[in-house]
């Protein structure tokens, strides 16, 4: 019999991710044997995590070896894969990313991938991931790491920037379902239709969508011009002006932009919900304390085995042969040609048994790669902040976010940043803590 294939999951204790993943996992049976190495640094969670894993593996008769620790290394011995949903911070962070610029009048819907909520997200995360690349480099270099945390493009980025030799693949599902989103609104079946995609994670753009080869578009503009309703949500509003439809949701969209948070016609008018995320933490809270509960009555799990999540394709795809495509976030490396090289893109990426081919996109139409740039200089300044151990750069990082920049002036986000890292303290490099003199 052959050995195992170890899949390590860091952050384990995310119930949502692990549930979802281990079922789709289970669910290939040409997959050989399995090890699940689950590793949390809370002792409750990660005790509910091997709970989950082993009704999962129960419920659906499919034998694993499930193993658990708190000792990240230990966890990665052996691992083949490595799935990262670490929350550094989890509820009480995303609390602070909210209500301290709330207090200088600086509105965010979701705040986990730019703006100043995404900057410190990312700056908080970024020393977890130093730690987990330079364990992975001595005790699994060949394995590969599949991130889910966000912010995505930040942290992909910053990976490749202190560890390139490590093979890192960031999955998002956020193309899939959009063009499902999108297939529902026109009344086209999914299964029937074939779509390309490019940009980066949470502003990528539906560049084809075809049925038989003709775009649906058209079909879409129709059902635009005769229903009202869908005319105010942000992501319809950006598709109209750009003439490509983004492929994350209009909470998120909202904030990546200069053009609708600081209005409040804007928001009435795209029916925005300022602060969503601290609502979805709370309820991520207490999903995590039901699942928990529903396991110590011994009741079973509720299993979905198409969650569509991108981890299990991959580790199918590069296991087994089988070719697919999916949409993933890697370093740029030519693959965007009007974006720059070395951040973060979300591009076609192929699998098959070699591993994961990144497909050369070309030049994106000028109107969406110009909102990318501002996107991506974020990115690359709060990278370059945390590489460099720079401070000031956080804060032009902030300057230059188009959400930030048109609601505050230059003093008011120099202070803002002074006042989120403090609320972060030690969860921030030491270098980054330092007070700035402009």
């Amino acid at each position: 019999m052959s050995s195992p294939t170890t899949i390590t999951f860091l952050g384990a204790g995310s119930v949502v991710f692990t549930r979802e993943l281990l079922a789709d996992l289970l669910g290939f049976d040409d997959l050989g044997p399995l090890r699940i190495s689950l590793h949390d640094i809370d002792q409750g969670r990660l005790e509910t995590a091997v709970a989950i894993a082993e009704a999962t593996s129960r419920q659906l008769g499919r034998a694993v070896e499930v193993t658990a620790s708190l000792d990240r290394r230990r966890s990665l011995e052996g691992a083949t894969y490595v799935i990262n949903a670490v929350a550094v911070a989890g509820h009480d962070g995303t609390v602070r990313d909210f209500e301290v610029p709330a207090r200088f009048g600086l509105r965010q819907t979701i705040g986990d991938t730019l703006g100043v909520g995404g900057i410190f997200r990312a700056l908080r995360t970024f020393p977890v991931l130093e730690g987990i690349a330079r364990d992975m480099a001595e005790i699994c270099p060949d394995a590969w790491l599949l991130n889910y945390t966000n912010p995505m493009a930040m942290n992909v980025a910053y990976l490749h920037a202190i560890a390139p030799e490590l093979k890192v693949l960031g999955l998002c599902h956020s193309v899939y379902w959009t063009v499902r989103g999108l297939c529902d609104v026109i009344d086209v079946p999914f299964d029937e239709v074939s779509y390309w995609s490019a940009g980066v994670n949470h502003q990528a753009w539906v560049l084809r969508w075809e049925r038989d080869g003709k775009s649906l578009y058209p079909l879409l503009d129709q059902r635009i011009a005769e229903d009202p309703e869908l005319r105010r949500r942000v992501r319809v509003d950006m598709y109209r002006r750009l003439g490509y439809y983004p492929t994350e949701t209009s909470e998120h969209s909202s904030e990546y932009l200069p053009w609708y948070l600081q209005h409040d016609e804007e928001i009435e008018r795209l029916r925005l919900d300022v602060g969503e995320y601290v609502g979805i933490s709370a309820a991520n809270l207490q999903e995590y304390a039901d699942v928990r509960a529903s396991l110590a009555a011994g009741e079973p799990l509720p299993i979905d085995q198409d969650s569509t999540e991108y981890a299990p394709q991959v580790i199918h795809s590069l296991e087994t042969g089988t070719k697919r495509t999916i949409f993933a976030n890697v370093a740029n490396q030519g693959y965007i040609t009007n974006l720059p090289d070395h951040y973060a893109v979300e591009v076609p990426t192929a699998l098959d048994e070699m591993g994961a081919h990144p497909i050369h996109v070309g030049d994106l139409p000028l109107q969406c790669v110009a909102l990318n740039r501002s996107f991506v200089s974020v990115g690359e300044l709060t990278v370059r902040a945390a590489v460099e151990g720079d401070p000031r750069l956080v804060r032009n990082a902030a300057m230059v976010d188009p959400n930030t920049a048109a609601t505050l002036t230059v003093d008011q986000i120099g202070d803002l940043c002074d006042a989120l890292t403090e609320a972060h303290g030690d969860l921030l490099p030491e270098a980054l803590r330092a007070p700035v003199r402009w």
